[in-house]
């Protein structure tokens, strides 16, 4: 009896032991699961635009054509000629980007990550003072004039002046903070050097998380620009555009969007 009991006891055991087995096993794999399911739903919500045409894109005080730039197809993007007696709202010595968007159609962003490749460069005839401005637009409201804003001077890239190649990224609000009121006010606190070339195909990410942005640019683990106080505010919505610089011919392809939530605190200051 004794050793029966024992016996017993040791099955008994064992089968207790496999049954928390399997059911650990089973835990791990709905954890996993639902991970794969997650990911999935994330990809999912992501956007991929080649920007080989023009379908699906208004054009604001915008030209664009399909366009192929070092073998790679894109859009070729300039801001278009307004009539004479049409006059902006920003002297002449001030204008940079902003004027013309090129707005993804059916899309409303807030956060979430903005990547593309875009080159910019002074258009034939342009003045020694063009820097061939190219950039993304988001938030963009429905007047088509106020929205956020990041862009590269590619010719400030390799100047000789230092000066200048600490201005080759901006970031500017538009109409209230434009980048000449930045940099009056707050010197060099949205704009940075990052190795630029004119004319050449470009990788930019955007990360945005309610008031902050960071821009990262050549793949690079860090980021080239960091504005923790985006002027729209961290609820601010709207659309998405490829912005041409006044006096650049511009381009642009393999734009993605992958929106994400509200109240991702990551860049919160400490």
């Amino acid at each position: 009896m004794f050793r029966n009991r024992r016996s017993f006891t040791r099955v008994d055991a064992g089968t207790d032991t496999r049954r928390r087995s399997r059911g650990f096993h089973g835990t791990l794999l709905l954890v996993a699961i639902t991970l794969t399911l997650l990911r999935g739903d994330a990809a999912a919500q992501a956007r991929h635009y080649p920007l080989e045409s023009t379908a699906g894109l208004r054009l604001v005080r915008a030209t664009a054509e399909p366009a192929t730039l070092d073998g790679k197809k894109g859009l070729r993007v300039t801001m278009a000629k307004e009539p004479e007696d049409q006059t902006s709202q920003q002297p002449p010595g001030q204008r940079t980007t902003g004027e013309a968007l090129v707005v993804i159609e059916g899309l409303e962003f807030a956060n979430g990550v903005i990547e593309a490749e875009i080159a910019g460069a002074p258009a034939p005839g342009a003045p020694e003072t063009a820097r061939g401005f190219v950039g993304i637009a988001f938030r963009v409201q429905n007047d088509m004039r106020t929205f956020e804003q990041l862009y590269l001077r590619p010719t400030n890239g390799r100047a000789d002046d230092q000066e200048r190649r600490n201005h080759a990224v901006q970031y500017s609000s538009h109409p209230d903070w434009p980048f000449s009121r930045t940099r009056q006010e707050t010197p060099s606190r949205y704009e940075a050097y990052v190795d630029l070339v004119p004319g050449v195909w470009t990788k930019v990410r955007i990360d945005v998380r309610d008031a902050h942005a960071r821009l990262y640019v050549h793949d690079q683990e860090q980021p080239t620009l960091i504005v923790n106080d985006l002027k729209l505010g961290g609820h601010a919505k709207g659309a998405v555009a490829l912005a041409p610089g006044v006096n650049a011919i511009t381009h642009f392809c393999n734009l993605r969007i992958t929106p994400a939530p509200y109240g991702d605190a990551r860049y919160e200051r400490k």
